[in-house]
Parts: C-alpha cells; sequence; structure tokens
C-alpha cells in the first residue's frame, strides 16, 4: 500500500510518500510545495494544484492530513485551516481517502512521546525510514504522518493494545 502524508501550511506544505510491504516502511519521496507571495486565492490554488501533481505521480492509495491546531493568533489559524482545506480537496478529487491525527497523535506514533521536538520527529523519521540525512522540517511532519497511518492503518498501534481518544494514543 501506498501512503501519502500531508503536513498543511499556507507558505509551505509538506509531503511525503511511503510505501508499506509487510512490516517494512519504504521511502519513496518528500519535498515540499510552496505557495510563494501573493493573494490568498493564489496560492491556495498553488497548493491544490501541487498535491494534485503529487497524486498523479506517485499514484498513492491512501493519504493522511495533520489536524490543525488552534493558534494562538486566530487569523493565523484561519489561514491555516484554509490551506488545509486546500490540501484535503485536492486529495479527495484525487479519489483518495483521507484520514486525519493530531499532531500528538502523531509525534506519540513516531516519537513515543505526544510532547517531542520537531527535531526529535525528524531524526526518528530518518532512523525509522532509513534516510541517508534529515528530511526538510515540514517534509518530516510529512511523513510522519504517513507513518502514523501506516501504524494506524495495518493494524500496528491496535496490535500494541492502543487506540485514539481525545486526540492521544492511549493503551486500551
Amino acid at each position: 500500500m501506498r501512503i501519502l502524508g500531508i503536513d498543511p501550511g499556507l507558505r509551505t506544505t509538506g509531503f511525503g510518500v511511503i510505501d508499506i510491504a509487510g512490516q517494512s516502511r519504504i521511502y519513496v519521496a518528500s519535498g515540499c510545495i510552496r505557495s510563494g507571495e501573493g493573494s490568498l486565492p493564489t496560492r491556495l490554488k498553488v497548493l491544490l494544484e501541487g498535491i494534485g501533481e503529487v497524486c498523479r505521480l506517485y499514484q498513492p492509495e491512501q493519504s493522511a492530513v495533520e489536524q490543525v491546531f488552534v493558534n494562538v493568533n486566530p487569523q493565523s489559524t484561519l489561514l491555516l485551516g484554509q490551506a488545509r482545506g486546500a490540501a484535503i480537496s485536492a486529495l479527495v478529487l484525487a479519489g483518495l481517502p483521507v484520514a486525519e491525527y493530531t499532531a500528538l497523535q502523531v509525534k506519540q506514533a513516531v516519537v513515543g512521546n505526544g510532547h517531542a521536538a520537531k527535531e526529535q520527529v525528524s531524526h526518528m523519521v530518518q532512523r525509522l525510514l532509513h534516510l541517508a540525512g534529515e528530511p526538510q522540517a515540514d517534509a518530516a511532519d510529512a511523513l510522519a504522518c504517513a507513518l502514523t497511518h501506516a501504524n494506524h492503518a495495518s493494524g500496528g498501534l491496535a496490535n500494541l493494545g492502543m487506540k485514539s481518544r481525545r486526540g492521544r494514543w492511549v493503551s486500551l
């Protein structure tokens, strides 16, 4: 199974593609879609088209998107939500099922600590996928989201006696 993970952002949206082969998680590709400057509609169009192109190029079967957290600045939260909406729209237009995970769930699934630092997530993604170097921050977050879905979709976390409750993985 091929999974596309998305870390939505208005300026930079990270993507990460992995394959599941048995218990193995295999790196396929990762990168960032940069919307640049300009009007909000133009930037959202760049994200929509960019994710659509990633879908056409890598042909994922499943997708996972990190959920938006409420920021201190309501305007930033609103803009992030719009970028996330463009990302989800691109995935739905590509015919993909969309799973959503909180940042806490992603960190807990990849690092084992829901309050892990971004550097820890990036380092674990590098180790889990046997990458030669650490990926860009947004791409690492997207790969972590894909890894979380791989664990969830294959029953990995359920097999470990874990389930999702209020945005966290908890023991059954």
